[in-house]
């Protein structure tokens, strides 16, 4: 029976090999050569897998969340060193992780331009012509419901303004604030 998903050592013996070939062609001035069957199978693997946890699992875009992951292991698969590192696993995990942060960000940003949107239609309900550029030069009102770069902009998630917060706070040495 197989105690984990990813063999770890198949793993670093494959990204060995495959970093020796993207080696040989950076020497001749060749094309990298894309990763093999075993390697885009096990990116697979762990992103699938990371993307259960109970973190990830309910989100609706979990699928994107995996695309770019996978994305970001291949663009950044050459990075992996075997002299510094045995543990591609670890590595590619991390990639993947902080690949699904900044999708997450990404759609929370989108989610906010559209609650503003919704927020600046009139009382009717219409969005379309928000969104419809020749609609938008004849409407006297159109710099109302437009949303400016500094509304985008200012758009903080909640982890960033937690961390203002934080920061913020003087620092006792009081330890009776700990209970």
């Amino acid at each position: 029976m197989k105690d984990h998903y990813i063999d770890n050592k198949k793993f670093f013996q494959e990204m060995i090999e495959w970093k020796k070939l993207v080696n040989d062609a950076e020497d001749s001035g060749e094309e990298k050569p894309p990763v093999t069957e075993y390697i885009g199978q096990c990116f697979l693997l762990i992103a699938e897998r990371l993307s259960m946890r109970a973190n990830f699992i309910n989100y609706p875009y979990r699928d994107e969340m995996i695309g770019d992951a996978i994305e970001n292991c291949l663009m950044y698969a050459s990075n992996f060193d075997p002299e510094k590192s045995a543990n591609p696993f670890s590595y590619f995990t991390q990639i993947i992780y902080y690949a699904f942060l900044r999708r997450i960000q990404r759609e929370k940003k989108q989610n906010y331009i559209k609650y503003k949107l919704v927020e600046r239609a009139d009382e009717t309900g219409d969005i379309a012509r928000l969104l419809d550029p020749d609609k938008m030069s004849k409407d006297p009102y159109a710099e109302f419901f437009m949303l400016s770069d500094n509304d985008i902009d200012n758009f903080t998630p909640k982890t960033e303004k937690k961390k203002k917060k934080t920061a913020s706070k003087p620092k006792s040495d009081d330890s009776s604030e700990l209970f």
